[in-house]
């Protein structure tokens, strides 16, 4: 399969496309960045974001950056522009942000930032959600992320892939409450066992540059965790 994908690597490097990602100073933002790097699917990245981010590294001098204001996206629609395929992994809890702040964030912005994608000729769209996203749920954080999924769905892109992990496994340089020892939980029997619940943050990041390279069955898919472990281990090393 790590052969396989190698192929798929190559052709789709030949096409010369381009990309741009949301959320690229969070854990699985980064990782992401990480990722498309390192397999060099694109010509060019472009990171969207509220200010510039600062890295270490040759592998990171090509990188574009634009810097926007997600309370005027209409202001900062050429930053969406001429892209193939994006990747959002924009997001804050409502510990963090409070319940408008978390609407605002993981719906509006989410929202708005597909819609000028969209316009600006992106076909391919990846979205980070979550493990139980339902837009009837009674839990505001489920339901939010329900409602963004089924209403970037109706954008039509060619291609929408929804990625649903579980508890990802990664350490992150910014705590939240809980999530520290619900990590270590879950790390404990990750290394033995396959679980519906939780997932390497590596593993999601490696299966959403994977999928970016397969043709779809229908335009809209929809990855749980199980889903996205299997693909992240696709692959290789």
């Amino acid at each position: 399969m790590a052969e396989d994908m190698k192929t798929l690597e190559e052709n789709f490097r030949q096409q010369n496309k381009s990309c741009f990602i949301l959320g690229a100073s969070g854990e699985t933002g980064k990782t992401l960045l990480r990722e498309l790097l390192e397999r060099n699917i694109f010509s060019k990245i472009t990171l969207i974001g509220r200010r510039q981010l600062t890295f270490e590294g040759k592998e990171y001098e090509k990188l574009a950056q634009e810097v926007v204001d997600f309370e005027k996206l209409d202001d900062h629609a050429a930053a969406f522009q001429g892209h193939d395929v994006g990747y959002c992994c924009l997001g804050t809890t409502r510990a963090k942000a409070g319940a408008e702040g978390f609407v605002r964030v993981d719906h509006d912005y989410v929202l708005k930032s597909a819609e000028l994608a969209k316009s600006g000729g992106c076909t391919h769209y990846h979205l980070l959600s979550s493990r139980g996203a339902d837009k009837t749920s009674n839990f505001l954080y489920l339901k939010v992320k329900g409602q963004v999924e089924a209403d970037i769905e109706a954008l039509g892109f060619d291609k929408y892939a929804i990625y649903r992990p579980g508890v990802l496994l990664v350490d992150r340089q910014e705590s939240r409450p809980g999530e520290w020892l619900t990590r270590k939980f879950f790390g404990a029997f990750s290394s033995v066992c396959s679980t519906s619940m939780a997932i390497p943050i590596e593993a999601v990041a490696k299966a959403m540059v994977s999928n970016t390279l397969i043709q779809l069955e229908h335009k809209t898919e929809i990855l749980e965790n199980k889903k996205i472990a299997s693909l992240g281990k696709s692959a290789g090393k």
